[in-house]
């Protein structure tokens, strides 16, 4: 299945006053989320797997919130690259079962408060890691990081991990 993105627009600067570094968040979009849920099969070609959350340890794609506790959830195998190519990293993703709405636009998401560090890496306009930029960083250190990385005029995004298990949590690009 195909990734489509929607945008999820987080403003890293004062007074909101527009920035050379404002920070927006992609997540699966309700189509491919709705797929999951229909049993379209993930990356790896399985069925996605389903759960129930604890309410910790669960952050969704598609609404880049934690599932809440006693709340269905999706597994599947998520490759989030337009092609295949040897960094085109696949790992876990979850969706929440029932539908789900996208957090405020100006807010981090819930997914990226609820752990101490984050792994980022960043990519290439061809999507491969430029190495050196990979790293797991605390979350208080977490905007200014993206931003630094993302003022390089060599890197089109970022991705954001969960620095534990590997789970692909969400792309971040900037706009001037």
């Amino acid at each position: 299945m195909k990734r489509v993105e929607r945008i999820i627009y987080f403003r890293h600067s004062k007074a909101n006053q527009r920035s050379d570094h404002d920070l927006y968040f992609l997540r699966n979009d309700q189509k491919t989320a709705n797929a999951y849920r229909a049993g379209a099969l993930d990356a790896y070609g399985n069925a996605p797997e389903q759960g129930v959350s604890s309410g910790t340890g669960v952050p969704c794609g598609h609404c880049l919130n934690i599932v809440p506790e006693g709340e269905g959830f999706l597994v599947v195998a998520h490759r989030p690259f337009s092609i295949l190519q040897p960094y085109a990293e696949t790992g876990p993703i979850f969706i929440c079962q029932s539908d789900c709405s996208a957090p405020s636009a100006t807010e981090i998401p819930q997914v990226l408060e609820a752990s101490p560090e984050y792994l980022i890496k960043a990519y290439t306009s061809n999507q491969r890691i430029k190495y050196g930029t990979g790293a797991i960083v605390p979350k208080e250190n977490f905007t200014s990081k993206l931003s630094a990385l993302l003022a390089r005029s060599d890197l089109a995004f970022v991705d954001i991990r969960s620095a534990k298990n590997n789970c692909w949590l969400t792309r971040v690009t900037h706009q001037t």
